[in-house]
């Protein structure tokens, strides 16, 4: 490169587009688009996970592409490579959006630290969120609401900070770029399972849901409806939709559309809870509930990942995750309530588990909705409140169309009696094909038992036994 050119580096991570990124139109000149894959996160993710982040870089070089540059992919440590990359580069600055993770947050300090000791600009910018963290505080403490509502209501009614979106970019091809040859480049691969990515496939899907979101509040909670959510979840936690852009499109013109923008102010909470407390990641927030008395059952934890429980609403939940890497939110409750409030296990097993399985995990909304779910966290859930999976199945998967497609076995059970094959006479159960305990497993703890088990456990931890 000739040395009169001092690009700008863009360094991406979960904002996977062009379109509505700060990070990327804020500035102008010649620019480089940076991705470095950085094992920590990349080995601690599923496979599916892993195909879903192939398909959205090799969507977004070929978007690059298109504008006659590239997507410069390099593996490693970002504080090591980025400072390398940019050194290499002869870069004038490296703007990023950022991340509230604990483990982000250090990286990102140390790789500004870096960047600036070289005499290199930094540019930090919030693309992944509505609201910027600090945007929205209690007048009382200065902190972060600790509960939703007055969180909602704040954020609602605070405008946007203005994202610089007319930048002129010129986007260089890495290929053609001198310097890198010491810099470990990888390859942009394609998806293993084939899945197509990026921020047209995403912006298809909104606009879809356009046709569906009116009946939101109605249908939200019936996990067999494929038209009662929108499946945007992956494009937000990616990045390949602006969160902003979301909003916008949605609007609140009806109740069911402002119900769905309201779900984006429970994302900025739970992201502005980390920045300002990472410790949420492994702590409780309720005093007293890090000392719950957790059960070490190796056995039950297996049989609730595998969808091996005995209760069917629960096992659905469980086999969707595994086979598709995605479950329904209600259901996502009912799976985390079961392992944590009938079978007394550690909600950070549960979350661990979440964690590695989910396309469209996040740190701060699966910590988040799993200390919810507990107990443990801000405006919790009172501990006491124990969803009922009987209860939940019957509502929620009435007919249950939902059992039937992830739990086969139990298809032939009339739509009352799928909830519960254990009260379903032996003949009937021999009509439809089942025999508890080979085909399918009796439940593995009672609930009435298991929920008095559970207040005893949180009552002691929090000194109310």
């Amino acid at each position: 490169m000739p040395s009169s050119v001092e690009p700008h580096l863009v360094w991406f991570r979960r904002d996977l587009r062009l379109d509505d990124n700060p990070a990327w139109s804020g500035h102008d000149g010649p620019t480089v688009a940076l991705f470095v894959l950085d094992p920590r996160p990349w080995h601690a993710a599923g496979p599916r996970r892993q195909s879903l982040l192939a398909a959205h870089l090799r969507s977004l070089d070929t978007a690059l592409r298109q504008r006659g540059g590239g997507l410069l992919v390099l593996g490693g440590d970002p504080v090591d490579v980025v400072p390398r990359a940019a050194a290499a580069l002869g870069a004038r600055a490296v703007s990023w959006n950022a991340d509230v993770s604990g483990y982000a947050q250090r990286r990102d300090a140390a790789v500004a630290a870096a960047l600036r000791s070289d005499g290199i600009e930094v540019a930090t910018h919030w693309g992944t969120l509505v609201h910027a963290p600090g945007a929205i505080r209690a007048k009382s403490t200065g902190t972060v609401p600790r509960v939703f509502t007055p969180f909602h209501k704040q954020w609602a009614a605070t405008e946007w900070d203005d994202w610089t979106l007319d930048g002129d970019v010129s986007v260089l091809d890495p290929a053609t770029l001198p310097g890198l040859a010491h810099l470990p480049v990888v390859p942009v691969a394609e998806a293993s399972d084939g899945t197509v990515g990026g921020e047209d496939v995403a912006h298809a899907r909104l606009r879809r849901w356009l046709d569906d979101v009116d009946g939101y509040p109605d249908r939200r909670d019936r996990p067999d409806d494929a038209e009662g959510t929108s499946h945007l979840s992956a494009d937000l936690r990616f990045g390949t939709l602006s969160p902003r852009t979301v909003a916008t499109v949605i609007g609140d013109s009806t109740a069911g559309r402002g119900a769905f923008v309201r779900q984006l102010a429970w994302r900025d909470w739970y992201a502005h809870l980390f920045v300002e407390r990472p410790e949420l990641a492994t702590h409780a927030m309720a005093p007293g509930l890090d000392d719950i008395a957790w059960l070490d059952d190796p056995e039950g934890l297996e049989a609730w990942r595998t969808g091996r429980t005995g209760y069917p609403i629960v096992d659905a939940g469980m086999r969707e995750l595994a086979a598709t890497g995605w479950m329904h939110n209600r259901v996502r409750m009912i799976t985390a309530s079961f392992l944590v409030k009938d079978l007394l296990i550690d909600w950070r097993l549960g979350e661990a588990h979440f964690r590695r399985e989910l396309v469209d995990f996040e740190v701060s909304q699966n910590v988040g909705n799993w200390q919810w779910v507990a107990g443990t966290g801000p405006d919790a859930a009172p501990y006491f409140r124990i969803f009922n999976p009987i209860m939940q199945g019957r509502k929620f998967d009435p007919d249950g169309a939902y059992v039937r497609r992830w739990v086969p076995e139990l298809r032939e059970l009339s739509d009352r009696d799928i909830h519960t094959p254990w009260e379903v006479a032996p003949l009937d159960l021999a009509v439809a094909g089942i025999t508890l305990g080979e085909t399918y497993p009796w439940p593995i703890v009672d609930h009435a038992m298991a929920r008095d088990r559970t207040l005893a456990a949180y009552g002691a931890a929090k000194g109310t036994a």
